[in-house]
């Protein structure tokens, strides 16, 4: 058996309706860049590492162009796969990277594309973490805040136990083989990989991210992202 290596997936394929805008998100400029440039840069600064890092975007797709000129370049490739949800768009991408040549038993990292704050560093703790586990894992934080549930009327219902509760993100760090079969069998209501996986029995590893690897998907979350990414770049040239 050849040594596992790892792919990079990032589904792209949504409208990112609830950030408001006629733009898909992805494509929306913060701190000078598209929204998926800065998440495809995190993995491009770990060159060597990956076999590919493949973006998943919807067929029709036509702005991708503009807002990534110089992708797909070595060891990228542009998958033009996307589908109606974002499980069949990770498991339409990762049928393209068997149909590619990766094996069942390499690993893959799917990340969101609105994740643009995620670091390499970041990166680098969960290959770390996951590459000799027999299942696999994920980025997560720790729930830090009071945890409620909510009644029909939106009145509190009840206040959860948090210490046992964790904020799932990506990377999200699975065997191809694994992971396709289980998004086959568990559909697409499936929001996360990690869930899918779970569908099977199986326990993903937790693995501690960042409250700066946030999904940006509301308007004000745009300003955040900014500030953040704004700050790691003066923090660069200092």
């Amino acid at each position: 058996m050849h040594a596992s290596r790892f792919f990079v997936l990032i589904p792209s394929a949504g409208s990112g309706s609830r950030a408001g805008g006629e733009t898909p998100k992805q494509y929306r400029c913060i701190a000078g860049h598209p929204m998926v440039a800065h998440t495809l840069e995190a993995f491009r600064a770990l060159p060597g590492r990956f076999a590919t890092v493949a973006l998943v975007v919807a067929p029709e797709d036509r702005a991708v162009e503009a807002a990534l000129p110089r992708f797909p370049g070595a060891g990228e490739a542009l998958l033009r796969v996307g589908g109606a949800s974002r499980a069949a768009s990770v498991r339409n991408g990762l049928v393209a990277l068997r149909d590619g040549g990766a094996s069942p038993h390499d690993w893959v990292l799917v990340h969101d594309a609105a994740r643009c704050l995620i670091t390499p560093t970041q990166i680098e703790s969960l290959l770390a973490a996951c590459e000799h586990d027999a299942v696999g894992g994920l980025l997560a934080h720790r729930l830090a805040d009071t945890l409620k549930s909510a009644s029909p009327d939106g009145r509190v219902a009840a206040t959860l136990a948090r210490a046992d509760k964790w904020l799932a993100q990506t990377p999200q760090m699975f065997r191809i083989g694994i992971l396709l079969d289980a998004l086959e069998k568990a559909g697409d209501a499936v929001t996360d990989e990690a869930s899918a996986i779970e569908s099977r029995g199986l326990a993903p590893l937790l693995v501690d991210g960042s409250a700066q690897n946030f999904k940006v998907t509301y308007a004000e979350d745009f300003t955040l992202a900014e500030a953040v990414l704004l700050a790691r770049r003066n923090q660069d040239t200092a």
